[in-house]
């Protein structure tokens, strides 16, 4: 009687052994070391000094910016470890993992229609997590390739940032992208993925009435608070004074690139006001300006509200889709905020300054 007990209770020890086993996850943000992290954010220096593969991270855990010792390329970098689930799929498929590469750039074909978002990421899951990954990188990350580095990359600055997520969240990212109206390169969803997600990959999913944005609160797996914002094309206006001010309720500073044909000027005629910032400083560099930044970042007046965005200031862009996500972290904003150098003033009309 008491060798049934005992193997039936190591029967049942062993089953759970592998069910907790089964229940680790892969799918998550990972810094050089290979350490999952809750959430980061890189900044790519531009190639103003030959340094344009280095890259500043930042993580809960840094209270701001630190270089990282790898190269924005490297195989055993923060990309390349957070990538590597991608990666090891393109060798062999894993069941129950799935993932979507969108860009208005993408690598391997010309740009889509304007009718798409003009936004950059990365979406990965399995049945337990997932990681979000939005970026500036045009042709990031390469076709189906282990070399996920485009060298056409190499030249100007960008910012990437990344967010470990609960399965059951993507639904609700499924949502923000669909209002983004993102352009997928490359999609493997599972059947039994959410809906939401799986349309969006077979590019057939935008939103058929108003009001045509839409704002969420997203809870990484760690707790820590996000905000996304997304607008359609038929919003018709720009992403940051049109819709993240008025929302935050602050003014902005807004970085975005500096070689736009028909850039959107510093706006003070609106109750909170936006600027454009012309250059930045980053640690242990001498400033550079926003011709050689690709990044699209802002952050409210004196810290506080930071988003990483998908949009430039551009008349053009106001007709189109994109998107930011926000945190209201103070070692972030301020990380952020002083950055910035210099600012576009509001011509001599506005005479409010920030």
């Amino acid at each position: 009687m008491k060798m049934t007990t005992y193997r039936g209770v190591m029967q049942f020890l062993f089953s759970v052994g592998i069910l907790f086993q089964g229940c680790d996850s892969d799918v998550k943000c990972r810094n050089d070391n290979g350490d999952e992290v809750d959430w980061y954010i890189l900044y790519k220096l531009p190639n103003v000094t030959g340094r344009g593969l280095s890259y500043l991270y930042m993580d809960k855990s840094t209270n701001g910016w630190k270089l990282s010792k790898e190269n924005i390329s490297s195989k055993t970098g923060t990309l390349a470890n957070t990538l590597k689930p991608l990666l090891d799929f393109y060798d062999r498929k894993i069941e129950g993992f799935g993932y979507m590469l969108y860009s208005d750039q993408p690598p391997n074909q010309k740009a889509p229609s304007a009718s798409f978002g003009h936004s950059k990421g990365v979406v990965m899951l399995d049945r337990q997590t997932g990681v979000w990954l939005s970026h500036s990188t045009p042709k990031f990350p390469t076709y189906r390739s282990k070399d996920f580095w485009p060298t056409s990359g190499n030249t100007n600055a960008q910012t990437f940032m990344c967010m470990t997520y609960s399965y059951d969240d993507f639904k609700e990212i499924g949502l923000q992208l669909m209002y983004i109206h993102t352009y997928p390169y490359d999609s493997d969803i599972p059947t039994t993925f959410p809906n939401e997600l799986r349309c969006v990959a077979q590019r057939n999913c935008y939103p058929k009435k108003g009001p045509w944005f839409r704002e969420t609160s997203l809870t990484s797996v760690k707790g820590h608070q996000f905000h996304s914002f997304a607008k359609y094309t038929r919003f018709g206006d720009d992403l940051y004074s049109g819709l993240i001010a008025d929302k935050l309720e602050r003014a902005l500073y807004v970085k975005s690139w500096g070689k736009m044909q028909r850039p959107l000027l510093s706006n003070c005629s609106i109750p909170h006001h936006v600027s454009n910032v012309k250059e930045v400083q980053l640690p242990e560099m001498q400033p550079f300006s926003y011709t050689v930044d690709h990044s699209k970042w802002c952050v409210t007046l004196g810290g506080g509200w930071t988003c990483i965005a998908d949009m430039n200031r551009e008349v053009s862009q106001m007709g189109r889709g994109g998107g930011a996500i926000c945190t209201k972290d103070v070692a972030v904003g301020n990380a952020f905020y002083t950055l910035i150098t210099q600012s576009e003033p509001c011509k001599k009309a506005h005479t409010q300054e920030l």
